[in-house]
């Protein structure tokens, strides 16, 4: 794991990216308007997709430990534009609020609970910041208008992504592969892909040699991993079949 941000670091993080959110969609031309990156979403899907997920994790967090989540609210936001982001805002809150109330290490359901990132409100928060991250990304592609990543933010989200998304114990079901992740501003990261399954660790000088690499600027390496990017967008070094069975893994816990 990363260095590991404060827990209220974190929530004034979620705070101004949902900000930044909130923005994208108010200056995009319609709530119709296709978002590239999220084939088959208007922006009106990706406010609801994210609005919804900010309260849904708000009734996780509140609810603490627990062997299931509680069912998503399936209810409509609202499509007039002033009242979807003030359905927003009010989403938002209700994440941040839960999460204050709860504090960094209280436990709670997470579905990567098996992997390195804590179940608790701390891992949430950082998993929420990322998430959040991301769909301002999608937000202000389709508005037209995108905005620089903050650096340390893209950093720690490259970290949370193989903390959470591609750590698990499942065996790898290749031959076992080590991945190199390195950003321009100066961090590296380890993936090992193995028949103890998948975990990440910071990259010292006496590491193995990669099987594959990839290198770009934090911004790129994080939008890579989300999937916003491709191998044809960053330096690939090494065996490419590694990232291709890496990115179609879906492993059975």
């Amino acid at each position: 794991m990363t260095d590991r941000l404060e827990f209220s670091a974190l929530l004034q993080l979620i705070d101004e990216q949902s900000a930044a959110f909130r923005s994208a969609v108010a200056a995009a031309p319609s709530l119709d308007v296709p978002v590239s990156s999220c084939p088959e979403w208007t922006l009106f899907d990706l406010v609801q997709h994210l609005g919804t997920g900010q309260r849904w994790w708000a009734a996780i967090v509140a609810a603490g430990p627990a062997v299931a989540p509680p069912t998503k609210d399936a209810a409509q936001a609202p499509r007039e534009l002033e009242a979807l982001l003030a359905w927003y805002a009010d989403s938002n809150e209700l994440l941040l609020s839960a999460l204050r109330e709860a504090g960094p290490e209280r436990a709670c359901w997470t579905w990567w609970s098996a992997g390195v990132s804590p179940a608790t409100a701390w891992g949430v928060a950082r998993r929420r910041v990322h998430e959040v991250l991301v769909h301002t990304y999608d937000a202000q592609l389709a508005a037209g208008a995108v905005q620089p990543m903050p650096t340390d933010v893209a950093i720690d989200g490259v970290a949370e992504f193989l903390d959470t998304c591609n750590s698990t114990p499942a065996a790898w079901p290749h031959e076992p592969a080590t991945i190199h992740y390195h950003a321009a501003e100066g961090r590296s990261w380890l993936l090992v892909l193995d028949d103890t399954g998948a975990w990440p660790a910071p990259l010292t000088g006496n590491a193995a040699p990669a099987s594959a690499s990839v290198t770009g600027t934090a911004e790129q390496l994080l939008l890579f991993v989300w999937g916003r990017l491709t191998m044809d967008d960053l330096k690939i070094e090494g065996d490419q079949q590694v990232f291709e069975h890496l990115i179609a893994w879906e492993p059975e816990e």
